[in-house]
């Protein structure tokens, strides 16, 4: 999770929304881009104390979004990596969900996507983008993984990460890389 200047209830949420997962061995890999908001960084050592889980590592020089997600991809130590920005939510059972499906594939799976929506200040839900199945000529043209899109960290690794220079579009770059070292299968 990248973050830089997020609004501290946004970011709160987002925090929370991993921290109540029903499935529980994971870990939230954190890094701020050298936010102005001393808040935000006020927040995130309070979390990281709160959680053993939650890991953050506080850049010095603001890298945007593709060096700030590669710091984080640096604390990584899991099989596997869920993008996440620093103002998602995800279910309570989204994690527990995703561990099912790599476990009912026996682990033979290199990327998982799930559904998503949006939701507004109400806390109501608007917008849901219900995902079809594999189409290896439909992501040649838009990002339909985006998130919760899920990643065979060393995969990611081996890639090189995200690249400075994308910003805007990384997840995309990125995954169109990750495809090439995987089987569409």
């Amino acid at each position: 999770m990248p973050v830089y200047n997020t609004d501290i209830h946004f970011l709160k949420q987002a925090l929370d929304s991993v921290i109540e997962q029903t499935y529980d061995n994971w870990e939230l890999c954190i890094a701020d881009d050298n936010s102005p908001n001393e808040e935000v960084r006020e927040i995130l050592k309070e979390y990281e104390n709160k959680d053993s889980r939650i890991k953050v590592i506080y850049r010095k020089e603001n890298g945007h979004i593709s060096l700030a997600s590669n710091s984080a991809l640096e604390l990584v130590t899991g099989e596997f990596t869920a993008l996440m920005d620093h103002d998602d939510l995800i279910p309570k059972h989204a994690l527990y969900m995703v561990v099912w499906e790599i476990n009912r594939k026996k682990g033979l799976v290199d990327l998982i996507y799930t559904d998503e929506d949006k939701i507004d200040g109400e806390n109501i839900r608007y917008d849901p983008y219900f995902k079809m199945e594999w189409n290896e000529t439909l992501i040649n043209s838009q990002n339909f993984v985006a998130h919760l899109g899920i990643y065979r960290t060393s995969i990611l690794k081996k890639i090189g990460g995200f690249r400075k220079g994308f910003e805007g579009s990384q997840d995309y770059d990125i995954l169109l890389r990750f495809l090439r070292e995987i089987s569409s299968d």
